[in-house]
C-alpha cells in the first residue's frame, strides 16, 4: 500500500486522538465515585434490611402489647364482677363465699403477672422503636452520601463527555483527510492491537511495541519509497517514518 508521507503523518494525529479517547473512556470508567457509590449502596442495602427487621419487630411487639393489655383488662373486669358479687351480699353460702374470695385472690395474682408481661413487652417495643428511629436516620444519612457522590460523578462524567465530544469531532476532521484505504487498514490494526494501529519510528525503535528494528528490517525500511506504507515486523502496526526515525 502507498500513501503520501503527509497522509501517514496525519495518521499519527488520528492515533493520538484515538489514544486520548481511550484515556477519557478509562478515566470515566475509573472515577473514584463509582467505587464509592457501590460501597455505599451495599451499606444502604444492609441498613434497609436491618430497618425492615426492626420495623417488623416493632409491629409484632405492638400487637403483642395490645393482646397483653386486653388479657389484663379481661382479668380486671372479671375480678371487678366477682368483687361486686362479694360486696352485694348476694352470695350467702360459706363455701361459695370461700370460692369467690379464693378466685378474687387468684385473679389479682393473674392480673399482676399479666401486667408484668405488659411492661416487658412495652420495654421490648420501646427498644424496637428506638432501633427503627436510629436505622431510619442512618439510612437517610447514607442515602444523602450516595446522592452527593452521584452528583460528583455526574459532574465529572459530564466534563469527560464534553472533552470526548470535542476530541471526536477533531478526529473526524483529520480522519477525513486520510486516504480511505489507509484509514481502513489503520482501524483494522487498531482493533487487533489494543487500540494502537499506527506508531512512529523513533530512533530506529517502533513506538508501538518499543522494539528496536533489526538490522535487516532497518535496511528494508531505508530502501522503501517515501510513500510506501511500511509495517513493523514485530507488532505488524503501521510504521510511520519521520525526521526522527534515525534512518
Amino acid at each position: 500500500m502507498n500513501a503520501a508521507p503527509a497522509d501517514q503523518i496525519r495518521l499519527l494525529d488520528v492515533q493520538a486522538l484515538d489514544v486520548r479517547l481511550q484515556q477519557l473512556a478509562h478515566k470515566r470508567k475509573s472515577l473514584p465515585e463509582h467505587a464509592e457509590i457501590e460501597s455505599l449502596t451495599k451499606d444502604l442495602t444492609q441498613l434497609r434490611d436491618l430497618l425492615v427487621a426492626a420495623q417488623t419487630e416493632e409491629s409484632d411487639t405492638a400487637r403483642e402489647q395490645t393482646k397483653a393489655e386486653q388479657d389484663v383488662d379481661q382479668v380486671r373486669q372479671r375480678a371487678a364482677r366477682d368483687q361486686q358479687r362479694l360486696d352485694s351480699g348476694a352470695v350467702t353460702s360459706p363455701k361459695d363465699l370461700e370460692n369467690l374470695q379464693r378466685e378474687i385472690v387468684s385473679l389479682a395474682k393473674r392480673q399482676g403477672d399479666l401486667e408484668d408481661v405488659v411492661l416487658e413487652v412495652m420495654e421490648r417495643r420501646e427498644s424496637a422503636q428506638e432501633r427503627v428511629a436510629e436505622l431510619t436516620e442512618r439510612v437517610g444519612a447514607v442515602q444523602g452520601r450516595i446522592d452527593e457522590a452521584t452528583a460528583r460523578r455526574n459532574a465529572a462524567s459530564g466534563d469527560i463527555d464534553a472533552e470526548a465530544a470535542t476530541v471526536t469531532k477533531e478526529r473526524e476532521v483529520i480522519a477525513a483527510s486520510v486516504p480511505a484505504d489507509l484509514l481502513k487498514l489503520y482501524d483494522k490494526l487498531r482493533e487487533q492491537q489494543g487500540g494502537i494501529g499506527a506508531a512512529k519510528l523513533y530512533a530506529r525503535t517502533c513506538q508501538g511495541c518499543r522494539q528496536e528494528l533489526a538490522i535487516t528490517e532497518l535496511a528494508e525500511v531505508r530502501k522503501a519509497a517515501p510513500d510506501t506504507v511500511v509495517r513493523c515486523e514485530n507488532c505488524r502496526r503501521i510504521l510511520v517514518r519521520t525526521s526522527e526515525s534515525g534512518l
